[in-house]
């Protein structure tokens, strides 16, 4: 029976190991930010899929999915869809794509814009939730913007009239040799707060995580079921082994 518990115990630590383990560290200098993301929070996903709307379908495609999925997904009705997350022509059955022409993207800014659609799975959470808190100033860049992740970046800073202006600097830190902080200043010109702007980027990076793997919201029911069912099934196991054994003991 004790030998059965551990099995089980050590089958059900790989499966949590393994839903929470990234498809691609991604690759910086600086420690990442934790954006404490929790796809169970559907007013965080709609807020989210509103910011991303809104500031990034206009030059990012979000092609594997599709409006009216999205809607089923978040509780979006499909009115407020067509009244608010929709451009001129596109309907609710349509993938949700870029209004930018990828050429002109690509001449603009000297690459087209990625494809947002797994961004989340390739580059993890806690890289796009720090690299929309890294952008600063710099009038040598095309975009008049830099980013301490990703430096020379060519995506301008489209979140700037919510944060306003931003000084960064990266420095090691001083209690962990070795790691690389980022520390900003704000100037105090954008729209909202830091805090404000805080969480509208957690709840872009919450909206990205739910786009990279929409199944993700019905797993952790399904989990939940799937638990319920392994403890009854330990039980009736215990209980056989009990039979089995009752004339040797």
């Amino acid at each position: 029976m004790k030998k059965a518990l551990n099995l089980l115990v050590a089958a059900l630590g790989c499966v949590v190991a393994l839903a929470g383990t990234p498809v691609s560290a991604a690759e910086t200098n600086i420690d990442l930010l934790k954006p404490h993301i929790n796809l169970s929070d559907k007013n965080s996903l709609q807020r989210g899929a509103q910011t991303f709307v809104n500031y990034c379908l206009s030059c990012h495609n979000a092609s594997y999915m599709r409006y009216e999925h999205m809607s089923r997904d978040l509780g979006i009705s499909e009115e407020l869809v067509k009244e608010n997350m929709l451009f001129a022509g596109d309907r609710i059955g349509d993938l949700m794509k870029a209004a930018m022409d990828p050429d002109d993207a690509a001449k603009w800014f000297g690459k087209a814009p990625p494809n947002l659609s797994t961004i989340a799975r390739v580059k993890s959470p806690e890289y796009i939730y720090t690299f929309l808190k890294a952008f600063y100033p710099d009038s040598a860049q095309r975009t008049g913007w830099n980013n301490a992740v990703l430096p020379n970046t060519a995506m301008p800073h489209v979140l700037f009239p919510l944060q306003g202006d931003q000084k960064v600097d990266v420095a090691e830190d001083p209690d962990h040799p070795g790691h690389n902080v980022m520390k900003t200043e704000s100037m105090g010109n954008g729209s909202v707060s830091p805090e404000e702007y805080d969480g509208v980027v957690r709840d872009l990076t919450n909206f990205l995580v739910y786009l990279a793997e929409p199944a993700g919201l019905k797993r952790t029911k399904i989990g939940v079921f799937v638990m319920l069912f392994l403890l009854v099934l330990l039980g009736l196991t215990w209980l056989l082994k009990r039979e089995y054994w009752r004339d040797i003991h």
